[in-house]
């Protein structure tokens, strides 16, 4: 009686599944169904095989993902972009302070000129970027 009280009462490990799949099916698949089998699994997303077999057995949904490298690498060189260009603006108005800080009113105002020109040639080209964002978009990801 001692020892089925000590096998109840041990509870380590991991909790054993309510309803456990122990039934096994194996499957062959020639070179050509093996290319095609891991091509659609590629397409899936998913990461374990067994559970993508069952999807398609089941008629379950599955999610298909196609990352496209050069948007990836676009996206990425836009963020690092609109970075640039937020620090750009945090130096201006640091900038901008310092003049009136340190220089006389006519003085800072001579440079204040000179940085408000680069400043309209600054939004130029951003509103330059923004057209080919737009344009990109509509070309390359809007199918």
């Amino acid at each position: 009686m001692n020892d089925n009280n000590k096998k109840q009462l041990k509870k380590t490990g991991r909790r054993p599944k309510e309803d456990p799949a122990t039934i096994r099916y194996t499957i062959s698949f020639n070179e050509q169904e093996h290319a095609r089998f891991l091509a659609l699994f590629d397409k899936s997303g998913m990461q374990v095989k067994a559970h993508f077999i069952t999807s398609c057995i089941f008629d379950k949904t599955i999610k298909t993902i196609q990352i496209d490298k050069g948007t990836v690498d676009f996206y990425m060189r836009l963020t690092s972009f609109h970075s640039q260009f937020r620090s750009i603006g945090v130096n201006y108005n640091q900038i901008v302070k310092l003049l009136y800080k340190n220089f006389s009113e006519k003085k800072a105002a001579a440079f204040l000129y000179k940085l408000e020109k680069q400043t309209a040639e600054m939004a130029k080209l951003c509103q330059k970027i923004i057209q080919i964002t737009e344009k990109f978009e509509e070309e390359y990801l809007k199918k």
